[in-house]
């Protein structure tokens, strides 16, 4: 196996497109043509973690965190992370970062974290928008069910749980077909009225290539009529934190010692215990503090996630209680999720989780 071939796999399950804006996800550094020996995977690729992966003879590292966000304009050996990817390049080594791409899909990060504190029923927070296309085309009738059925193959055709939806309409078509052409119905020169099905699906942005491709092979036409319609609908399997239930309401200040056992934190910084129970959760590993308002909104009575300023801990306005429990601590799980998945893909080759702790923060 190819390096490629792992990391297309983890694409397949959270497509480079749910990424920020401000994100650099996607191959870091390294060939990824290369055959595959071993896959490391961790939460940042520090100097540490490059010599443990070649200490383990694993020619790609997958790390959580991009050890560049913005471009380098040297690369010195100066900071460490010109020193990782010398190191990395020294020793034919891939480096991938899979970031906010996992944090904005549901069965990511915050799903991760959601799985560890047993919560139940729970959806995306802050669905995003503009995800999602529409696919018009003009299809003759007698071919418009295995037009249809071809394109859901393709991934089309999925409103929330529901699969293999369209809306097909009636209608006549009309073309003249030209010199040099070879139309499946009507005559060169002549006007042809034809009774045809006009079908609408959607899609995800992320499998356009894939559906047009799949439009195109399938359509009995030599020119194929259709519209593209970007939607803003929002998309309810894409977007940022994730909000669920506990079975049960819980004592509020147990809830808080659960979640410092469970994370595994040295210190949960929180606002103050304004509601008695627990029984909605929301959760957002890294930095959330952008997803307060939608955590109130939506009737959360405890909001986990890290990196709150301390102006950011009022804005709770006692409606809400905010658990800080660190960046690090909030993520540290994302390690297992990339093992399950490539696990999944490649059982026959070496996986490790690294052994470095590369949270640069410390408590006393």
């Amino acid at each position: 196996m190819e390096i490629k071939e792992a990391i297309n796999y983890l694409e397949h399950y959270a497509p480079l497109a749910y990424q920020e804006s401000y994100d650099n996800s996607g191959v870091i550094t390294g060939n990824v043509n290369l055959e595959l020996s071993g896959v490391l995977i961790c939460i940042d690729s520090t100097e540490e973690v490059v010599d443990e992966a070649i200490k383990n003879n694993c020619n790609l590292i997958v790390a959580h965190h991009p050890i560049i966000f913005s471009g380098l304009k040297k690369i010195t050996g100066a900071t460490y992370p010109e020193r990782v990817l010398i190191k990395a390049i020294q020793n034919n080594i891939v480096i991938y970062a899979a970031h906010t791409n996992f944090d904005n899909i549901k069965g990511g990060v915050n799903s991760k974290i959601a799985e560890k504190l047993a919560l139940k029923n729970c959806k995306i927070l802050a669905p995003k928008k503009q995800l999602l296309r529409k696919l018009i085309t003009f299809c003759p009738g007698n071919k418009s069910y295995q037009l249809r059925q071809a394109l859901f193959a393709a991934g089309a055709g999925t409103v929330g749980n529901y699969t293999e939806c369209s809306f097909n309409t009636e209608g006549e078509g009309t073309f003249k077909p030209a010199l040099n052409t070879q139309p499946y119905v009507g005559e060169i020169g002549i006007q042809h009225t034809e009774k045809e099905v006009k079908v609408e699906t959607i899609y995800p942005l992320n499998i356009e290539a894939n559906v047009l491709q799949t439009l195109f092979s399938n359509h009995p036409y030599e020119e194929v009529a259709y519209d593209i319609i970007s939607l803003n609908n929002t998309y309810n399997q894409v977007g940022a934190g994730i909000i669920g239930e506990l079975e049960q309401e819980e004592d509020a200040y147990l809830f808080l010692k659960k979640i410092k056992k469970d994370m595994q934190t040295a210190c949960v910084r929180h606002t103050e215990i304004v509601k008695k129970s627990i029984k909605k959760v929301a959760v957002c590993g890294g930095s959330g503090s952008f997803l307060l308002n939608q955590a109130i909104a939506q009737g959360a009575d405890i909001f986990i996630t890290s990196d709150f300023k301390y102006h950011q801990f009022f804005d709770a306005e006692k409606q809400i209680l905010i658990a800080d429990i660190g960046h690090y601590e909030s993520e540290q799980y994302t390690k297992e999720l990339f093992y399950d998945i490539l696990k999944e893909k490649i059982p026959t080759f070496a996986l490790y989780l690294s052994k470095i702790n590369t949270n640069p923060v410390n408590y006393l």
